[in-house]
């Protein structure tokens, strides 16, 4: 293994890692707006603005993982070859996550015109899709399955 291929790696892991620490706590702090009393204006702006920089810098450290993982998968052939099945589950999940990030979003955005609707409780079950999706994903990448 080439030293390039250990940096672009470990690069990956990193922003990956921060990316996923973003998605886990951001509906944490849904959580929290969902359960604000109508009358507490400034506790509302404040979990606002501590969303709003979170979706941003959650986002920043998206692009390069992104990155990464792309030249893991097109530069150094990672999942290449016959029977890589892991790797298209695995894109098709990364797919799902990027999804969800743009989810967040538009939650956010509910939130900041009064527009929410879900309780807090549902919330809560929507911050365990990227727990699920972070240990599937984790999962495909260390036992790497092959079919055939």
């Amino acid at each position: 293994m080439s030293n390039a291929y250990l940096w672009v790696k470990a690069l990956h892991i990193i922003f990956v890692a921060s990316w996923f620490a973003g998605l886990f706590y951001l509906p944490r702090l849904f959580v929290n707006l969902a359960m604000v009393s109508a009358d507490s204006h400034a506790e509302r702006e404040r979990l606002l603005l501590m969303a709003r920089k979170l979706y941003r810098f959650s986002t920043i450290l998206m692009v390069p993982a992104l990155v990464f993982g792309l030249l893991l998968w097109l530069y150094f052939g990672i999942g290449k070859g016959p029977g890589q099945i892991w790797l298209h589950i695995k894109l098709t999940l990364v797919v799902g996550v990027i999804g969800y990030h743009h989810v967040c979003r538009r939650i956010l955005t509910q939130f900041e015109g009064l527009q929410n609707r879900r309780s807090h409780k549902w919330f809560r079950w929507f911050n365990e899709v990227t727990v699920l999706l972070f240990a599937v994903i984790v999962c495909l990448v260390v036992l790497k399955p092959t079919l055939g």
